[in-house]
């Protein structure tokens, strides 16, 4: 079996709407849904991604307000990568500037890469890539410079070498080059595509804020993910049940490096509650916790989009 690619990743931040202002107010994204994290609904579940909130566009947060800062480090996902369109990196540079973003510019695989951190600490990188599918969603920031989506990641293993088994044998991908002390591989997709193995261990991170908690692959069909759970335990992984999670189901695994590991469905999509054009306008809860609508709309913190048109 064979993914495409990234569905979405899901990392921890702070204060929910620093993450908002950042993400939206800096990097354009589309708040594409305003929910609650299902196992611990006093929290939001914040969704970012394009215009129409595809697979592989996909950022999402828990925002915990006073929890630890976490530490990045192996069995994680280390950097974030973005897709940007040609010629748009200059563009980048100047934005992140003039918002007083620190960055470094560096070259990785033949690309130029700018690397800066968001503002609980996540790792985060702009690619430039050719991508068949537009991001039409202006926050901001124009569209022929708009964010497109996941570039890909770079994944911090415990165990590099266990990490590429499942990568390749289990997720699918292929092996493209080795350079320095990183390894890629490419699934299918145009966007969330490349994956970037760090061969070199370090410190075993720790879950917290400014860390990521998991990355998740796509699986086009709810038939598809059900081959996908059996292929996956096949394979000597304990995976979980499937998961109802209302835009997707989900199951999860922790691949032997300890990064953690979800398939996430394409269908339902983000739009089946609310429409394309209101998507993440208003507070949407799944069906198990509408009868606390009234509680939570008062315990949780107010959130405003704004963005920064500079």
């Amino acid at each position: 079996m064979q993914t495409v690619g990234i569905h979405h990743i899901t990392a921890i931040v702070g204060d929910p709407q620093e993450n908002v202002d950042f993400y939206a107010g800096v990097l354009g994204l589309r708040l594409v849904k305003k929910t609650v994290n299902f196992d611990d609904p006093e929290t939001y579940h914040l969704y970012f991604g394009d215009d129409g909130g595809r697979p592989g566009t996909i950022m999402t947060f828990f925002p915990w307000i006073n929890a630890y800062q976490g530490e990045i480090g192996d069995g994680q996902v280390g950097v974030t990568v973005f897709a940007i369109p040609q010629q748009s990196i200059s563009y980048w540079e100047k934005r992140l500037t003039t918002l007083q973003i620190a960055y470094t510019k560096t070259t990785r695989f033949d690309e130029v890469v700018l690397q800066f951190s968001d503002v609980h600490g996540l790792q985060l990188e702009l690619v430039e890539r050719d991508v068949s599918q537009k991001n039409q969603w202006a926050g901001g920031v124009p569209a022929q410079y708009a964010i497109q989506g996941f570039a890909g990641a770079v994944l911090y293993s415990a165990d590099p070498e266990e990490t590429i088994t499942t990568l390749t044998n289990t997720m699918g991908l292929a092996y493209v080059a080795t350079e320095g002390d990183y390894t890629r591989y490419v699934a299918s997709a145009t966007l969330g595509n490349t994956i970037d193995v760090k061969m070199v261990t370090g410190e075993r991170g720790t879950t917290g804020v400014g860390t990521v908690h998991h990355i998740a692959w796509r699986a086009a069909t709810d038939a598809q993910h059900i081959a996908w759970q059996q292929h996956v335990t096949q394979q000597g992984h304990y995976v979980t049940d499937i998961k109802d999670r209302n835009y997707f189901n989900a199951l999860y695994f922790r691949e032997p490096g300890r990064i953690l590991f979800e398939i996430a469905t394409d269908e339902p999509g983000f739009a089946h509650d609310e429409s394309i054009d209101t998507m993440g306008e208003g507070l949407m809860l799944p069906p198990q916790y509408e009868e606390k609508r009234q509680q939570l709309e008062q315990s949780l913190p107010r959130v405003m989009v704004t963005y920064n048109e500079v």
